[in-house]
């Protein structure tokens, strides 16, 4: 049964009614329960982000998984543009402190819980990253688990459903910062082309403005146009834009960490 239109659920506008730092407060709360041993048959993959806060499937303004969705032929005849940075999980571990350390023991137990093989999962892990240490590990780890990968299936379901009524583009950004190296939101400021505005304690004193032009470019064009510039992303060539200070096309990138996690189902 629906609801009548326009009409908000009770739970919405009780939480609208919430002071901040109520919401907050129950955040915390919601959050040291998962890390004091969350139940997995309750929480599912939530307990693996960490997130409290998620959209939830509700039927109605979420009729179910987003992939799932898209794989049945919502969106279709709408171009995507989808992508990720390189080391997506890097920014979190260095502004809290965590990045050395991190032990072996913990990188083990966190690729057991994303589901990867105790031994064949992160012998594979160590061949595409020979030099990593362990909080570079994890990151590698939780960078492909948490974005990459989910980038990547959007990106397939979205070009064997919709190929031929909607483009797919795919891009990954690999600039490095300074001290977060090509990390989560690292790329914002390039999109936009706002490098300069309260940027220097994340993307250091100079970092190229040429990369911001092409990036912003790339994005206005694509909402202008539907092209971002470069080859549609299909998977018999899985052509990427790879954004740095030389950009580049890449068929590819992601033949490494795709082919193991894929043989995890």
């Amino acid at each position: 049964r629906r609801r009548p239109a326009r009409q908000q659920p009770p739970e919405r506008a009780r939480i609208a009614a919430q002071p901040v730092e109520a919401l907050l407060q129950a955040q915390g709360a919601l959050r040291a329960e998962m890390e004091s041993g969350a139940d997995p048959a309750f929480w599912g993959e939530v307990a693996l982000t960490g997130l409290p806060w998620q959209p939830a499937i509700d039927g109605d303004t979420l009729p179910g998984l987003p992939l799932d969705r898209v794989r049945a032929g919502d969106g279709a005849g709408i171009d995507l543009i989808v992508g990720s940075n390189t080391q997506e999980t890097r920014l979190f571990l260095v502004a809290a402190g965590a990045m050395d350390k991190i032990t072996p023991q913990a990188v083990a137990a966190q690729a057991a819980a994303y589901g990867l093989p105790p031994d064949t999962g992160l012998a594979a892990y160590r061949d595409l990253h020979p030099w990593a240490s362990p909080g570079e590990m994890l990151s590698a780890l939780q960078t492909d688990w948490y974005w990459r990968i989910p980038a990547v299936n959007l990106a397939e379901a979205h070009e064997q459903v919709h190929g031929a009524t909607g483009g797919t583009w795919m891009y990954e950004f690999d600039w490095r910062s300074p001290r977060f190296g090509a990390g989560h939101s690292i790329e914002i400021p390039f999109v936009f082309d706002t490098l300069g505005r309260q940027t220097r304690a994340t993307h250091g004193a100079a970092p190229p403005q040429e990369l911001a032009r092409v990036m912003h470019r790339a994005w206005v064009d694509f909402a202008t146009s539907g092209d971002p510039g470069w080859p549609a992303y299909d998977t018999g060539r899985r052509a990427t834009l790879r954004f740095d200070t030389v950009s580049r096309l890449i068929d590819d990138p992601m033949e490494g960490p795709r082919s193991i996690w894929y043989r995890r189902r």
